[in-house]
Protein backbone atom coordinates (compact mmCIF):
# COMPACT_ATOMS: atom_id res chain seq x y z
CA UNK A 1 0.00 0.00 0.00
CA UNK A 2 2.97 2.24 0.51
CA UNK A 3 4.90 1.84 -2.34
CA UNK A 4 0.79 2.54 -4.31
CA UNK A 5 1.28 5.89 -2.22
CA UNK A 6 4.82 6.70 -3.95
CA UNK A 7 3.90 6.00 -7.14
CA UNK A 8 0.43 7.59 -7.16
CA UNK A 9 2.69 11.29 -5.91
CA UNK A 10 4.98 10.16 -8.59
CA UNK A 11 2.67 10.21 -11.47
CA UNK A 12 1.30 13.97 -9.51
CA UNK A 13 4.78 15.28 -10.53
CA UNK A 14 4.91 13.99 -13.89
CA UNK A 15 1.61 15.03 -14.90
CA UNK A 16 1.15 18.35 -12.80
CA UNK A 17 4.06 21.38 -13.55
CA UNK A 18 2.00 24.07 -11.96
CA UNK A 19 5.00 25.05 -9.66
CA UNK A 20 7.75 27.52 -10.57
CA UNK A 21 10.16 26.08 -8.76
CA UNK A 22 13.25 27.69 -7.90
CA UNK A 23 17.14 27.17 -8.40
CA UNK A 24 19.11 25.82 -5.90
CA UNK A 25 19.86 29.30 -4.56
CA UNK A 26 18.74 31.08 -6.72
CA UNK A 27 17.52 34.67 -6.02
CA UNK A 28 14.41 36.35 -7.19
CA UNK A 29 13.58 40.10 -6.86
CA UNK A 30 10.17 40.96 -6.29
CA UNK A 31 9.10 44.63 -7.63
CA UNK A 32 6.29 45.51 -5.24
CA UNK A 33 3.22 48.84 -5.20
CA UNK A 34 3.04 48.39 -1.81
CA UNK A 35 4.22 45.84 1.09
CA UNK A 36 2.70 44.99 4.04
CA UNK A 37 4.91 43.07 6.34
CA UNK A 38 2.81 42.31 9.30
CA UNK A 39 -0.85 42.97 10.38
CA UNK A 40 0.35 45.57 12.69
CA UNK A 41 1.78 47.36 10.09
CA UNK A 42 0.27 50.13 7.78
CA UNK A 43 1.40 49.42 4.21
CA UNK A 44 4.64 51.01 3.26
CA UNK A 45 5.70 52.04 -0.43
CA UNK A 46 7.01 50.73 -3.37
CA UNK A 47 10.08 48.01 -2.51
CA UNK A 48 11.85 45.33 -3.51
CA UNK A 49 11.77 41.75 -1.42
CA UNK A 50 14.88 39.49 -2.35
CA UNK A 51 14.16 36.13 -2.34
CA UNK A 52 17.19 33.37 -1.97
CA UNK A 53 16.30 29.66 -1.62
CA UNK A 54 12.93 29.73 0.20
CA UNK A 55 13.64 32.42 2.35
CA UNK A 56 13.41 36.50 2.46
CA UNK A 57 16.67 37.99 1.98
CA UNK A 58 16.13 41.60 2.40
CA UNK A 59 13.06 43.89 1.92
CA UNK A 60 14.50 47.53 0.66
CA UNK A 61 12.26 50.75 -0.21
CA UNK A 62 12.05 51.58 -3.95
CA UNK A 63 12.92 49.45 -7.28
CA UNK A 64 16.73 50.32 -7.39
CA UNK A 65 19.27 48.06 -9.19
CA UNK A 66 19.95 44.54 -7.68
CA UNK A 67 21.61 41.41 -7.99
CA UNK A 68 18.68 38.60 -8.74
CA UNK A 69 18.50 35.75 -11.24
CA UNK A 70 15.07 36.90 -12.48
CA UNK A 71 12.13 39.35 -11.11
CA UNK A 72 8.93 39.20 -10.50
CA UNK A 73 6.78 42.81 -11.23
CA UNK A 74 4.26 43.15 -8.93
CA UNK A 75 4.06 47.13 -8.47
CA UNK A 76 0.44 47.57 -8.90
CA UNK A 77 -0.19 45.14 -6.44
CA UNK A 78 -0.09 45.16 -2.40
CA UNK A 79 2.17 42.60 -1.40
CA UNK A 80 1.65 40.96 2.11
CA UNK A 81 2.18 37.72 4.07
CA UNK A 82 0.58 34.31 3.05
CA UNK A 83 -2.42 33.49 5.03
CA UNK A 84 -2.82 30.26 7.33
CA UNK A 85 -5.63 28.27 7.84
CA UNK A 86 -5.72 26.17 10.73
CA UNK A 87 -8.45 23.74 10.02
CA UNK A 88 -8.67 22.27 6.10
CA UNK A 89 -9.74 19.09 5.01
CA UNK A 90 -7.47 18.95 2.00
CA UNK A 91 -8.27 14.86 1.36
CA UNK A 92 -12.02 15.37 1.26
CA UNK A 93 -14.42 17.26 -0.65
CA UNK A 94 -18.12 18.14 0.63
CA UNK A 95 -20.89 15.80 0.00
CA UNK A 96 -23.34 13.62 2.34
CA UNK A 97 -22.38 10.43 1.06
CA UNK A 98 -20.73 8.89 4.55
CA UNK A 99 -20.93 5.04 2.99
CA UNK A 100 -18.22 6.60 0.70
CA UNK A 101 -15.73 5.59 3.71
CA UNK A 102 -16.35 2.18 2.53
CA UNK A 103 -15.63 2.09 -0.89
CA UNK A 104 -12.78 4.76 -1.61
CA UNK A 105 -9.30 3.86 -0.80
CA UNK A 106 -7.46 5.65 1.21
CA UNK A 107 -4.75 6.36 -1.54
CA UNK A 108 -7.48 8.18 -3.01
CA UNK A 109 -7.27 10.76 -0.32
CA UNK A 110 -4.15 11.56 -1.71
CA UNK A 111 -4.99 12.54 -5.49
CA UNK A 112 -8.05 14.89 -4.02
CA UNK A 113 -5.60 16.06 -1.57
CA UNK A 114 -3.54 17.41 -4.55
CA UNK A 115 -6.11 19.31 -6.55
CA UNK A 116 -7.09 20.71 -3.19
CA UNK A 117 -3.59 21.86 -1.95
CA UNK A 118 -3.24 23.59 -5.36
CA UNK A 119 -6.89 25.45 -5.08
CA UNK A 120 -6.25 26.22 -1.82
CA UNK A 121 -2.74 27.90 -2.47
CA UNK A 122 -4.27 29.95 -5.39
CA UNK A 123 -6.72 31.10 -2.34
CA UNK A 124 -4.03 33.18 -0.71
CA UNK A 125 -3.28 30.38 1.73
CA UNK A 126 0.36 29.30 2.12
CA UNK A 127 -0.26 27.26 5.51
CA UNK A 128 -2.59 25.26 6.37
CA UNK A 129 -3.15 22.77 9.04
CA UNK A 130 -4.79 19.50 8.07
CA UNK A 131 -7.34 18.77 10.71
CA UNK A 132 -7.78 14.58 10.40
CA UNK A 133 -7.70 12.54 7.28
CA UNK A 134 -6.51 8.99 6.54
CA UNK A 135 -3.83 7.21 8.30
CA UNK A 136 -1.03 8.14 5.54
CA UNK A 137 -3.61 10.61 2.90
CA UNK A 138 -2.03 13.50 4.38
CA UNK A 139 1.18 12.91 5.61
CA UNK A 140 2.26 11.77 2.18
CA UNK A 141 0.32 14.88 0.70
CA UNK A 142 2.64 17.24 3.16
CA UNK A 143 5.81 15.24 1.52
CA UNK A 144 4.28 16.26 -1.95
CA UNK A 145 3.83 20.47 -0.86
CA UNK A 146 7.13 20.19 1.05
CA UNK A 147 8.88 18.76 -1.78
CA UNK A 148 7.59 20.89 -4.75
CA UNK A 149 6.44 17.67 -5.71
CA UNK A 150 2.78 18.75 -5.73
CA UNK A 151 1.68 22.87 -5.83
CA UNK A 152 -0.06 23.74 -2.36
CA UNK A 153 0.62 25.42 0.57
CA UNK A 154 2.96 23.99 3.89
CA UNK A 155 0.93 21.35 5.65
CA UNK A 156 1.44 20.78 8.89
CA UNK A 157 -1.04 17.55 9.86
CA UNK A 158 -2.55 15.93 12.08
CA UNK A 159 -3.09 12.36 10.91
CA UNK A 160 -6.24 10.25 12.13
CA UNK A 161 -8.41 12.38 14.73
CA UNK A 162 -8.22 10.56 18.31
CA UNK A 163 -11.69 9.90 19.11
CA UNK A 164 -14.10 7.53 21.88
CA UNK A 165 -15.49 4.35 20.64
CA UNK A 166 -18.76 5.33 18.88
CA UNK A 167 -17.64 8.89 18.57
CA UNK A 168 -17.59 11.64 16.41
CA UNK A 169 -14.21 10.47 13.99
CA UNK A 170 -15.07 6.77 14.47
CA UNK A 171 -16.39 5.07 12.05
CA UNK A 172 -20.41 4.17 12.58
CA UNK A 173 -23.73 3.66 10.21
CA UNK A 174 -22.37 0.68 8.76
CA UNK A 175 -22.74 -2.93 9.68
CA UNK A 176 -20.35 -4.15 13.01
CA UNK A 177 -18.34 -5.54 11.19
CA UNK A 178 -18.02 -2.90 8.63
CA UNK A 179 -17.17 -0.28 11.38
CA UNK A 180 -14.69 -2.79 12.28
CA UNK A 181 -13.00 -2.97 9.42
CA UNK A 182 -12.60 0.38 8.56
CA UNK A 183 -11.33 1.44 12.05
CA UNK A 184 -9.16 3.83 12.21
CA UNK A 185 -6.92 2.26 15.35
CA UNK A 186 -7.11 5.76 16.98
CA UNK A 187 -9.99 5.41 19.40
CA UNK A 188 -9.18 4.89 23.14
CA UNK A 189 -10.82 4.45 26.69
CA UNK A 190 -9.18 5.35 29.78
CA UNK A 191 -6.37 7.90 30.47
CA UNK A 192 -3.65 4.96 29.95
CA UNK A 193 -5.10 3.99 26.45
CA UNK A 194 -5.04 7.83 25.59
CA UNK A 195 -2.36 8.52 25.83
CA UNK A 196 -0.69 5.80 24.38
CA UNK A 197 -2.85 6.52 21.35
CA UNK A 198 -0.82 9.92 21.37
CA UNK A 199 2.62 8.27 21.32
CA UNK A 200 1.32 6.23 18.24
CA UNK A 201 0.19 9.34 16.47
CA UNK A 202 2.94 11.12 17.11
CA UNK A 203 5.09 8.04 15.80
CA UNK A 204 2.99 7.81 12.55
CA UNK A 205 4.21 11.50 12.00
CA UNK A 206 1.21 13.56 13.55
CA UNK A 207 2.75 17.16 13.55
CA UNK A 208 -0.82 18.35 16.10
CA UNK A 209 -3.13 15.99 17.55
CA UNK A 210 -6.84 16.37 16.95
CA UNK A 211 -9.31 14.81 19.31
CA UNK A 212 -12.81 15.02 19.17
CA UNK A 213 -13.86 15.83 22.32
CA UNK A 214 -17.49 15.97 21.76
CA UNK A 215 -20.42 15.03 19.08
CA UNK A 216 -20.66 16.36 15.93
CA UNK A 217 -23.33 17.99 13.71
CA UNK A 218 -22.19 16.22 10.97
CA UNK A 219 -22.08 12.68 12.69
CA UNK A 220 -24.65 10.16 11.29
CA UNK A 221 -25.43 9.29 14.69
CA UNK A 222 -26.24 11.72 17.02
CA UNK A 223 -24.14 10.57 20.41
CA UNK A 224 -24.73 14.47 21.98
CA UNK A 225 -22.66 17.19 21.19
CA UNK A 226 -21.35 17.59 25.52
CA UNK A 227 -18.44 16.01 26.30
CA UNK A 228 -16.85 12.72 24.99
CA UNK A 229 -13.44 11.93 26.85
CA UNK A 230 -13.57 12.58 30.68
CA UNK A 231 -11.51 15.06 32.18
CA UNK A 232 -8.87 12.64 33.14
CA UNK A 233 -8.86 11.20 29.61
CA UNK A 234 -8.66 15.06 28.22
CA UNK A 235 -5.78 15.75 30.48
CA UNK A 236 -4.17 12.64 29.71
CA UNK A 237 -3.98 13.69 26.11
CA UNK A 238 -2.79 17.16 26.56
CA UNK A 239 -0.29 16.11 29.15
CA UNK A 240 1.07 13.48 26.76
CA UNK A 241 1.08 15.58 23.57
CA UNK A 242 3.05 18.34 25.26
CA UNK A 243 5.69 15.98 26.82
CA UNK A 244 6.53 15.24 23.39
CA UNK A 245 6.31 18.51 22.08
CA UNK A 246 3.17 18.49 20.32
CA UNK A 247 -0.11 20.70 21.04
CA UNK A 248 -3.69 19.49 20.83
CA UNK A 249 -6.83 20.68 18.87
CA UNK A 250 -10.27 19.91 20.07
CA UNK A 251 -13.22 19.73 18.09
CA UNK A 252 -15.64 20.73 20.29
CA UNK A 253 -19.71 21.94 20.17
CA UNK A 254 -20.78 22.03 23.60
CA UNK A 255 -20.42 24.44 26.21
CA UNK A 256 -19.04 21.69 28.87
CA UNK A 257 -16.83 19.71 26.81
CA UNK A 258 -14.94 23.02 25.48
CA UNK A 259 -14.84 23.56 29.34
CA UNK A 260 -13.35 20.44 30.08
CA UNK A 261 -10.85 20.72 27.37
CA UNK A 262 -9.62 23.93 28.35
CA UNK A 263 -9.03 22.93 32.09
CA UNK A 264 -7.17 20.42 30.55
CA UNK A 265 -4.86 21.89 28.96
CA UNK A 266 -6.17 21.65 25.44
CA UNK A 267 -4.36 24.28 22.82
CA UNK A 268 -6.81 25.20 20.69
CA UNK A 269 -10.88 24.85 20.74
CA UNK A 270 -12.46 24.19 16.63
CA UNK A 271 -15.44 25.37 16.27
CA UNK A 272 -17.01 25.87 19.69
CA UNK A 273 -20.65 26.27 18.94
CA UNK A 274 -22.23 26.36 22.05
CA UNK A 275 -19.34 28.59 24.34
CA UNK A 276 -20.66 30.01 27.39
CA UNK A 277 -19.25 32.26 30.10
CA UNK A 278 -18.06 28.99 31.51
CA UNK A 279 -16.57 28.25 29.30
CA UNK A 280 -15.05 31.15 27.87
CA UNK A 281 -13.70 32.15 31.22
CA UNK A 282 -11.70 28.60 31.58
CA UNK A 283 -9.80 28.94 27.82
CA UNK A 284 -9.07 32.35 28.83
CA UNK A 285 -7.74 31.47 31.98
CA UNK A 286 -5.51 28.70 30.35
CA UNK A 287 -4.94 30.49 27.16
CA UNK A 288 -7.16 28.22 25.08
CA UNK A 289 -7.51 29.37 21.50
CA UNK A 290 -10.61 29.75 19.55
CA UNK A 291 -11.00 28.50 15.94
CA UNK A 292 -14.48 29.82 14.86
CA UNK A 293 -14.94 27.75 11.40
CA UNK A 294 -17.75 30.25 10.21
CA UNK A 295 -17.51 29.01 6.66
CA UNK A 296 -18.03 25.58 8.00
CA UNK A 297 -21.51 26.26 9.14
CA UNK A 298 -22.09 28.49 5.69
CA UNK A 299 -21.26 25.54 3.88
CA UNK A 300 -23.59 23.18 4.86
CA UNK A 301 -26.81 25.63 5.25
CA UNK A 302 -26.56 26.03 1.61
CA UNK A 303 -26.74 22.32 1.22
CA UNK A 304 -30.36 22.04 3.58
CA UNK A 305 -33.34 20.83 2.12
CA UNK A 306 -31.61 19.23 -1.28
CA UNK A 307 -31.36 15.64 0.21
CA UNK A 308 -27.14 16.57 0.88
CA UNK A 309 -28.10 14.98 4.49
CA UNK A 310 -29.92 12.87 6.57
CA UNK A 311 -32.49 14.29 9.17
CA UNK A 312 -30.90 14.02 11.91
CA UNK A 313 -27.91 16.16 10.68
CA UNK A 314 -29.81 18.93 8.90
CA UNK A 315 -31.84 19.48 12.49
CA UNK A 316 -28.33 19.53 13.70
CA UNK A 317 -27.60 22.37 11.28
CA UNK A 318 -30.91 24.41 11.86
CA UNK A 319 -30.19 24.40 15.73
CA UNK A 320 -26.26 25.88 15.73
CA UNK A 321 -27.37 28.59 12.90
CA UNK A 322 -28.29 31.14 15.68
CA UNK A 323 -25.60 30.19 17.93
CA UNK A 324 -22.80 30.36 15.27
CA UNK A 325 -24.04 34.40 14.60
CA UNK A 326 -22.73 35.47 17.89
CA UNK A 327 -19.44 33.04 18.34
CA UNK A 328 -16.87 35.23 17.46
CA UNK A 329 -18.31 38.11 19.30
CA UNK A 330 -18.85 36.09 22.56
CA UNK A 331 -15.55 34.60 22.78
CA UNK A 332 -14.12 38.20 22.72
CA UNK A 333 -16.55 39.24 25.33
CA UNK A 334 -14.57 37.13 27.70
CA UNK A 335 -10.93 37.89 26.50
CA UNK A 336 -10.35 34.29 24.27
CA UNK A 337 -7.72 35.03 21.55
CA UNK A 338 -9.80 34.07 18.18
CA UNK A 339 -7.61 32.58 15.20
CA UNK A 340 -8.28 31.74 11.75
CA UNK A 341 -9.72 28.45 10.49
CA UNK A 342 -12.57 27.51 7.83
CA UNK A 343 -13.40 23.78 7.79
CA UNK A 344 -12.56 23.61 4.60
CA UNK A 345 -13.45 20.63 2.80
CA UNK A 346 -17.30 20.42 4.92
CA UNK A 347 -17.52 23.41 2.21
CA UNK A 348 -15.67 23.63 -1.28
CA UNK A 349 -12.03 24.52 -1.23
CA UNK A 350 -10.80 27.27 -2.44
CA UNK A 351 -13.31 29.68 -0.48
CA UNK A 352 -11.41 30.07 3.04
CA UNK A 353 -10.67 33.78 2.52
CA UNK A 354 -14.73 34.13 2.84
CA UNK A 355 -14.17 33.54 6.65
CA UNK A 356 -12.72 37.06 7.17
CA UNK A 357 -16.01 38.83 6.28
CA UNK A 358 -18.08 36.87 8.24
CA UNK A 359 -15.30 37.05 11.65
CA UNK A 360 -15.44 41.06 10.81
CA UNK A 361 -19.29 40.97 11.03
CA UNK A 362 -19.39 39.36 13.94
CA UNK A 363 -17.31 43.08 15.44
CA UNK A 364 -13.22 42.46 14.38
CA UNK A 365 -11.79 45.16 12.15
CA UNK A 366 -10.05 44.69 8.80
CA UNK A 367 -6.66 44.58 11.36
CA UNK A 368 -7.59 42.30 13.97
CA UNK A 369 -8.99 39.72 11.02
CA UNK A 370 -5.78 39.66 8.98
CA UNK A 371 -3.92 39.25 12.27
CA UNK A 372 -5.71 36.04 13.15
CA UNK A 373 -4.85 34.67 9.95
CA UNK A 374 -1.43 35.36 9.85
CA UNK A 375 0.32 36.66 13.28
CA UNK A 376 -1.68 35.17 15.58
CA UNK A 377 -2.07 31.40 13.46
CA UNK A 378 1.53 31.29 13.36
CA UNK A 379 1.63 31.81 17.15
CA UNK A 380 -0.96 28.73 17.11
CA UNK A 381 0.99 26.98 15.35
CA UNK A 382 4.69 27.72 17.29
CA UNK A 383 5.85 29.10 13.92
CA UNK A 384 5.59 32.54 14.65
CA UNK A 385 9.39 33.13 13.92
CA UNK A 386 8.87 31.29 10.27
CA UNK A 387 6.03 32.35 8.84
CA UNK A 388 2.92 35.33 9.18
CA UNK A 389 4.71 38.27 8.44
CA UNK A 390 7.15 39.42 6.10
CA UNK A 391 10.90 39.59 6.77
CA UNK A 392 14.64 38.55 6.59
CA UNK A 393 14.68 35.15 7.86
CA UNK A 394 11.22 34.31 7.54
CA UNK A 395 9.78 32.19 4.80
CA UNK A 396 8.89 33.15 1.66
CA UNK A 397 5.36 32.76 1.30
CA UNK A 398 4.19 36.18 0.06
CA UNK A 399 0.67 36.66 -1.73
CA UNK A 400 -0.21 40.21 -3.29
CA UNK A 401 -3.82 41.62 -4.01
CA UNK A 402 -5.48 45.09 -5.41
CA UNK A 403 -5.98 47.38 -2.73
CA UNK A 404 -5.32 47.41 0.93
CA UNK A 405 -6.85 44.93 3.04
CA UNK A 406 -6.11 46.61 6.35
CA UNK A 407 -9.11 49.01 5.00
CA UNK A 408 -10.78 46.23 3.09
CA UNK A 409 -10.32 42.70 4.06
CA UNK A 410 -12.83 41.15 1.27
CA UNK A 411 -10.14 41.98 -1.28
CA UNK A 412 -8.29 38.99 -0.04
CA UNK A 413 -10.99 37.04 -1.25
CA UNK A 414 -9.16 37.51 -4.93
CA UNK A 415 -5.61 36.87 -4.45
CA UNK A 416 -3.60 37.50 -7.70
CA UNK A 417 -0.21 35.87 -7.07
CA UNK A 418 1.19 33.38 -4.85
CA UNK A 419 4.71 32.07 -3.49
CA UNK A 420 5.19 29.22 -0.99
CA UNK A 421 8.73 28.78 0.27
CA UNK A 422 10.04 30.94 -2.92
CA UNK A 423 7.68 28.52 -5.78
CA UNK A 424 5.42 30.75 -7.16
CA UNK A 425 1.77 28.61 -7.45
CA UNK A 426 0.70 29.13 -11.06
Amino acid sequence: MRNYRNIVLAGLAVAGTALAAPLAAETVAIRAGAVITDAASDPGGPATILVTDGKIVSITPGHGAVTADREIDLRTKTVLPGLIDLHTHLTGDPGGDFWKEATEPDEWGVVVGAKNARVTALAGFTTVREAGSGRDTAFSLRRGTAEGLVPGPRIVAAGPALAIIGGHADVNGFRSEVNDLLDSGFTCTGPVECAAKVRLASQNGSDVIKITATGGVLSQQGRGLEAHFTPAEMKAIADTAHSLGLKVMAHAHGARGIQQAAEAGIDSIEHGTYLDEAAARAMQASGTVLVPTLMALEGVSEGLGKGVYTPVVEDKIRAVQPLMASLVSRARQFGVTVAFGTDAGVYQHGRNAEELALMKKQGMSDREVLASATTVAAKVLGMENQIGKLAPGYSADIIAVDGNPLSDVTVLEKVGFVMVRGRVIE
